[in-house]
């Protein structure tokens, strides 16, 4: 529902895309593309976006997102990541799914910049990291590398009738740990989470929306700054929480 927008998040979103409109391109780690190796870019010069969701209201299957794709670009993706031992293939049927499409929509609603989508694997947080740093150089190309997914996310726990419910406890405590730990780049403590956070189990179930994380924080240089971008909850205890290093 989030990418009917009109509401705080949907506007921090579209305030860090105003600031980002030079970007080259936007290369989105989804939790809905979690497959086994070889990871998998897009190489497609333009596809339908994928509603890979139901049960939805009918204005959410009559949005459209035309941004355009770039094969050249998935080729120099793919060749940095083959450079450090991450063996990459090429997708050309698969569109971007709504973890991909909902927040660029948001962030750049005019779909002129090139969105590229890439897979990730089942693998460790330490993993998951590394194949973030392989990463790295594509920003110094101006290339902005985004994870998407969510800090809490049980689903089985939402109160999808109330978007404005009180926050959990447990959620918050767990949200506002994270948020500390990526602050002060505790990097130990976040790959072991399922032991050393609160609640960790009751907001991560399953791992593919929280595993992004990992990716981004190896995509980002030790000493870059971080940004709040969004800070808040939605029915109870689905983070929101958006930020940015560097």
């Amino acid at each position: 529902m989030t990418a009917l927008g009109g509401d705080a998040h949907a506007a921090a979103l579209y305030a860090f895309g105003r600031k980002h409109l030079n970007a080259r391109a936007i290369l989105i780690i989804s939790a809905h593309w979690q497959v086994s190796r070889p990871l998998r870019v897009t190489a497609w010069d333009g596809m339908p976006i994928l509603y890979d969701f139901s049960g939805f209201p009918d204005e959410l299957y009559r949005i459209q997102y035309p941004a355009p794709g770039d094969p050249g670009l998935a080729a120099r993706i793919s060749s940095t990541l083959r450079a450090e031992d991450q063996d990459t293939t090429f997708d050309t049927i698969r569109g971007l799914d709504h973890g991909a499409w909902v927040p660029a929509r948001l962030a750049w609603p005019e779909g002129t910049l090139p969105v590229l989508q890439l897979s990730f694997p089942f693998n460790t947080p330490h993993e998951l990291f590394q194949m973030g740093r392989a990463l790295r150089p594509l920003r110094d190309e101006g290339i902005l590398i985004a994870g998407t997914g969510g800090i809490v996310h049980n689903l089985s726990r939402v109160r999808m009738a109330d978007k404005n419910a009180p926050v959990d406890f447990w959620a918050a405590e767990f949200d506002t740990w994270v948020a500390e730990q990526v602050a002060a780049r505790q990097l130990e403590k976040l790959f072991d989470y399922r032991r050393t956070a609160p609640h960790a189990r009751l907001s991560v179930p399953t791992t593919e929306h929280f595993d992004p994380l990992f990716i981004t924080l190896g995509a980002a240089w030790p000493d870059d700054p971080l940004e709040t971008i969004y800070e808040g909850f939605q029915h109870g205890n689905l983070s929101m929480r958006s930020f940015s290093l560097g």
